[in-house]
């Protein structure tokens, strides 16, 4: 298995497509764990990691899920596919739905950032502009999708996105020899990627990859922006699902999210893990998003960025301990940002 190509399909026999001729790939996944001594340094944490998913294609994590879903859609017989987003997931199913010769249709509101909306329309997809937040777009194409008989490939609402998402997980053991960290910070809109994190664990137990559950997993934090921070205020108050985040604002696109779909799976990991939940301004995501420029070199986006402004807050209430090993997830390049 690892002697093969150093992309997400180095795991195929653990994802859902049954037969290598139906996928769908542009190379997705394998994307490095990069030690940030010099961040580590200014913030007390000397082990301190970034899993830079600005690397894959269209630049974002959202290639997992997406290829993933094209390449199962496909082996199914799938002949066009429907998607609300805030941008970055919209980006990535016209790219692979071109790369499979098929139609998209993108639902996206109409304030997502404008690189999102250049690289849908670049890749052959059909772009429709929504008034509103993504909740408006999901309500617009929910009513193609049901209209058309199109492939919904909506968060949560088919099975296989979460699927590409779990490869992180598989990519962090592997990454750190097979010890795991002990803190995970993910930056929080959809919120597929804490769960396929957390579902990879489970699957490599179940393997003997790693140990059982009573041995140390890591602690899940979900990090969101104050402006739209639906699962802080669900963990904060003990609940086991959100509510409507009314008025929901902020410029990581990513985490303008109201209401995830996935939110009691959300609330679930991060208890099980024994994590916890983390909203930053977001002024702290672009100064946390300088700080690390500038210390590493590495071009984070605005929700990778939240991950290490949320860990400041942890370091400084002595929930993250300085002799920790912690990995923050940049989700995607800073490159693609408005801001």
């Amino acid at each position: 298995m690892l002697a093969r190509p150093n992309t997400m399909w180095r795991w195929r026999e653990l994802l859902p497509v049954r037969d290598e001729l139906h996928i769908v790939t542009l190379a997705e996944g394998g994307t490095p764990m990069l030690h940030a001594p010099h961040l580590g340094r200014q913030l007390g944490l000397p082990n301190l990691y970034i899993k830079d998913e600005g690397r894959n294609p269209t630049g974002t994590f959202k290639a997992r899920g997406i290829g993933l879903a094209v390449s199962r859609a496909v082996e199914l017989g799938v002949r066009g596919f429907v998607i609300p987003t805030a941008g970055n997931a919209g980006g990535a199913l016209a790219a692979y739905a071109a790369r499979a010769g098929l139609a998209a249709h993108v639902f996206m509101p109409v304030g997502a950032p404008p690189s999102n909306q250049n690289e849908v329309k670049m890749a052959g997809a059909f772009l429709h502009l929504v008034q509103g937040l993504i909740s408006d777009a999901g309500r617009e194409s929910a009513a193609m999708a049901h209209a058309s008989g199109l492939f919904d490939v909506s968060t949560l609402k088919e099975p296989y996105r979460l699927e590409g998402k779990k490869t992180m997980g598989f990519e962090i053991a592997l990454d750190l020899g097979w010890q795991l960290p002990d803190v995970i910070l993910y930056p929080t809109g959809g919120g597929t990627g804490l769960i396929g994190i957390w579902k990879a664990f489970d699957e490599m137990e179940q393997l003997g990859w790693i140990g059982a559950r009573s041995a140390r997993r890591p602690r899940m934090v979900c990090v969101q922006a104050a402006g739209c921070a639906p699962m802080v205020k669900a963990f904060q108050e003990g609940r086991d699902h959100c509510e409507f985040f009314a008025g929901a604002q902020t410029q990581a696109a990513g985490l303008r999210v109201p209401k995830p779909l996935g939110d009691r799976l959300i609330l679930r990991t991060i208890r099980e893990s024994n994590g916890t939940a983390v909203g930053v301004a977001d002024e702290e995501m672009m100064a946390a998003r300088g700080m690390i420029a500038a210390a590493e070199g590495i071009q984070a986006c605005l929700e990778g960025a939240a991950t290490v402004a949320a860990l400041q807050k942890l370091l400084a209430s002595g929930w993250v301990k300085s002799d920790e090993r912690v990995v923050c997830l940049n989700t995607g390049t800073g490159l693609k940002d408005p801001v």
